[in-house]
C-alpha cells in the first residue's frame, strides 16, 4: 500500500463512527472489539493496526519487554543467554586500569557517555572490535566444553 493511500485511510478513520470503527476492526483483526472499547480506542488500534501491516510490527524481543512492563518485572538486558538487570556494574581490567560500566533501560554507560552496545563500549576501551560480551567475561568462549 503506497503510503499516500495509508494516510488517506487514516484520515477517514478519523471521521468514521463507532460503527465503522467497529467494522474496521473486524476487518483488521478478524476478531471482535471489547465489548465497551471507546470511540478513541477502536480508532487508535485501528491506526495502529493499519500502519503494522504497511510498515511492519514490533520485533518479538521488545514484545517479550512490553509484556514484561505491564507484568510489573524488572526490564531486564540480554546478554548472549545471560539476563542483567539496568544498575548493574560490570568491571574489567584493561592494561592495568579498571573500567566500570553500568547497565542503564537505554544501553551502557562508560566514563559518562551511553553506548547502544556492550561492544561499542569494549571498542572505546581497548581501541579495537570485540564482541563486548566476550570482552567482559559475559559470554562463554567459543569451543569450551566445560560448562
Amino acid at each position: 500500500m503506497p503510503e499516500h493511500k495509508l494516510q488517506r485511510e487514516l484520515i477517514e478513520l478519523a471521521g468514521a463512527s463507532r460503527d465503522e470503527l467497529i467494522e474496521h476492526w473486524r476487518r483488521l483483526t478478524r476478531r471482535e472489539p471489547p465489548r465497551y472499547a471507546s470511540i478513541d480506542l477502536l480508532r487508535r488500534a485501528s491506526a495502529y493496526a493499519m500502519q503494522e501491516r504497511e510498515f511492519g510490527g514490533l520485533p518479538q524481543s521488545v514484545k517479550r519487554q512490553l509484556q514484561a512492563a505491564a507484568r510489573g518485572e524488572t526490564l531486564m538486558k540480554r546478554i548472549g543467554s545471560i539476563r542483567i538487570k539496568p544498575g548493574a556494574r560490570l568491571l574489567r581490567e584493561w592494561h592495568g586500569t579498571t573500567h566500570e560500566v553500568i547497565v542503564t533501560e537505554n544501553g551502557y554507560v562508560w566514563e559518562g557517555h551511553t553506548y547502544k552496545s556492550l561492544s561499542a563500549v569494549a571498542q572505546a576501551i581497548s581501541g579495537v572490535k570485540w564482541n563486548g560480551p566476550r570482552f567482559f567475561g559475559i559470554a562463554k568462549e567459543r569451543g569450551n566444553t566445560n560448562g
